[in-house]
Parts: structure tokens; C-alpha cells; sequence
């Protein structure tokens, strides 16, 4: 039972941090804390510019930065999982992709480097080609330049056998 209710009420926080997210994201919300600023900005002579009139403003918008800092982290964390989920289907969907990099995300800072060396050196090969439309894993790629090696003697060959 506490498992549900928790499992609920972490879904009413959810939904609540998604509501207040896109609202601190609208035209609204800008013209709110605009109009926010500029009333406290003309109610300074009315206070003459005190003390308290300035630590109203700062304890203001450091508490809303505060709260803003991590409604931003959160809704960028659920963002880059989204787009990585995404990836990962398009990856393990293409019969000819790769799946080491299905969660590479989880991969470490080594892993990520050796993943990329293995792409430039795949692009190095793939520039050979003629067309931009193909692509190939390293193996395939070495292996396509080989047989050109191949058939590009043989047809050097052929033209001297011909003069």
C-alpha cells in the first residue's frame, strides 16, 4: 500500500514540476515577473529606496532562482532521456547499426573516447567514396577500399597490357 502511495504521489509531483516548467517557460510567465519588477522598481521612491524594500527583491528572486535551478535540471533530465530512448529505438531498430551504442550514455569517459576514434577513423574511410549516400561499419569500409585497391590494379593492369 505505501508503494502505491507513494508511486501517486510522486506522480502528482511530476505532474505538478511539468505544469509549473511550461508555465515558467510562456510569454506569460516573462510579462508577469516583467510587470513583478518594474512595480517593485517604481514603489522605490514611495519606500525611499529602503532596506527592506531592496531585501524584499533579492529574497524574492533568490528563492524563485533557487526552485527554477532544479524545475530547469529536471526538465532537462526528462528532455535528454527522451531524446536518448529515442536514439536507442533507432538504433536498435536499423538492421545495419551498431548496438554498442544502444545506452551509450552509460558508457564512461574512455569508452565514449574509444567510440569516437572509431568514428573518425570510419570517416577518414568513408571519404574515399564516391557517393555521400553510403555508409559502412570500419570493417566494411577497409574491406570496400581493399577491393577497389584490387580493382583499380587490375584495371591499371589491363590498360598497360592494352599499349
Amino acid at each position: 500500500m505505501n508503494k502505491a502511495k507513494n508511486t501517486k504521489e510522486a506522480g502528482k509531483l511530476e505532474q505538478f514540476a511539468s505544469i509549473v516548467s511550461k508555465g515558467a517557460g510562456s510569454t506569460g510567465a516573462f510579462v508577469a515577473a516583467f510587470v513583478l519588477i518594474a512595480g517593485w522598481a517604481l514603489s522605490g521612491p514611495l519606500f525611499h529606496f529602503s532596506s527592506q524594500w531592496q531585501l524584499f527583491i533579492n529574497t524574492g528572486t533568490t528563492i524563485i532562482t533557487f526552485l527554477m535551478v532544479f524545475l530547469i535540471q529536471k526538465a532537462q533530465n526528462k528532455d535528454s532521456l527522451a531524446i536518448q530512448l529515442k536514439l536507442n529505438e533507432l538504433v536498435a531498430a536499423h538492421e545495419f547499426a551498431s548496438n554498442r551504442l544502444v545506452s551509450v550514455e552509460d558508457m564512461s569517459e574512455e569508452e565514449l573516447k574509444v567510440i569516437q576514434k572509431y568514428y573518425s577513423r570510419l570517416s577518414l574511410l568513408t571519404k574515399k567514396e564516391e557517393t555521400l549516400q553510403q555508409s559502412h561499419s570500419i570493417e566494411e569500409a577497409e574491406e570496400l577500399t581493399e577491393i577497389k585497391k584490387g580493382r583499380e590494379e587490375e584495371i591499371l593492369e589491363d590498360i598497360n597490357k592494352k599499349k
